[in-house]
């Protein structure tokens, strides 16, 4: 097993060059990667490798790529356990806490799979699902869970409704459940994206604002058993409104270029 260490916040690198600096990730040479962040997460990792290993430990092309956001909780260390003991499961760690948008925008730049799929660590989603999104995919860019069924407060499902309606009429778009972290992304579409901070939740609008294809497809939910939720209801809200409107901004600044004729010699 092979890895870069970098101690110093000198060393931060813009995404567009996380590949580069870490070459052996360049090569795409899976099927699938799996890409979960992490942070404070420990009591569930042990869980989450299980059960991937449940679903696709008939398969040899995929791996599951863990970024530990600055965890303060052993969850570096149990990642760095799971590394020796599975080879497929790859751990990148962040020298501090970061956020959401930072460590899944990690995982997707450093996967080697030709599919990424995106699921939470706390085992609230079920890797159960991806095989049924896998096959629904066709020649579609992406195809993105929503919970039919979420086992969560009354509180945090009321707000969370409300939230969706509010982020489908800002950006003109029509997705189902934006906070649902079960996506399955085409490499080529997600790793041309370009991510800021917050973006996260909007990655199915940002596809097909620049074109692309996104499914939807049910999945399922369950209830948080161990660790904490890292979001309350009003600091993802506020949060929310403001990456929603820098979303909307980007789509009022779309570059649609009036070409109708290239004349180009044989």
């Amino acid at each position: 097993m092979s890895g870069s260490v970098s101690d110093s916040s000198d060393s931060d690198c813009l995404l567009q060059n996380v590949r580069a600096r870490h070459p052996g990730r360049a090569r795409r040479d899976r099927t699938l990667s799996l890409v979960a962040p992490v942070y404070n997460e420990v009591e569930n990792l042990d869980r989450l490798h299980a059960r991937v290993v449940e679903i696709f430990a008939a398969r040899s092309d995929w791996e599951l790529i863990l970024v530990d956001d600055g965890s303060r909780d052993g969850s570096a260390d149990k990642i760095r356990e799971l590394c020796r003991r599975n080879p497929r499961v790859v751990g990148v760690f962040f020298g501090r806490n970061r956020g959401q948008t930072a460590a899944t925008a990690a995982g997707l730049q450093l996967a080697r799979g030709e599919l990424i799929a995106t699921l939470d660590a706390d085992m609230q989603n079920d890797p159960a699902d991806l095989p049924a999104m896998i096959e629904l995919l066709g020649g579609h860019a992406a195809v993105v869970g929503y919970r039919t069924k979420r086992n969560d407060n009354f509180v945090r499902r009321a707000s969370s409704k409300i939230a969706n309606r509010i982020r489908n009429w800002l950006s003109k778009d029509q997705i189902r459940d934006t906070g649902c972290s079960l996506k399955l992304f085409r490499a080529e579409a997600i790793q041309a994206m370009p991510l800021f901070e917050g973006m996260h939740r909007f990655l199915p609008t940002l596809l097909r604002y620049h074109g692309f294809s996104v499914l939807e497809h049910p999945v399922s939910h369950h209830p948080r058993t161990a660790g904490v939720s890292k979001y309350g209801v009003w600091n993802r809200a506020f949060r929310a409104l403001r990456d929603l409107i820098a979303v909307r901004w980007m789509r009022s600044r779309l570059l649609r270029l009036p070409i109708v004729e290239v004349l180009d010699a044989p």
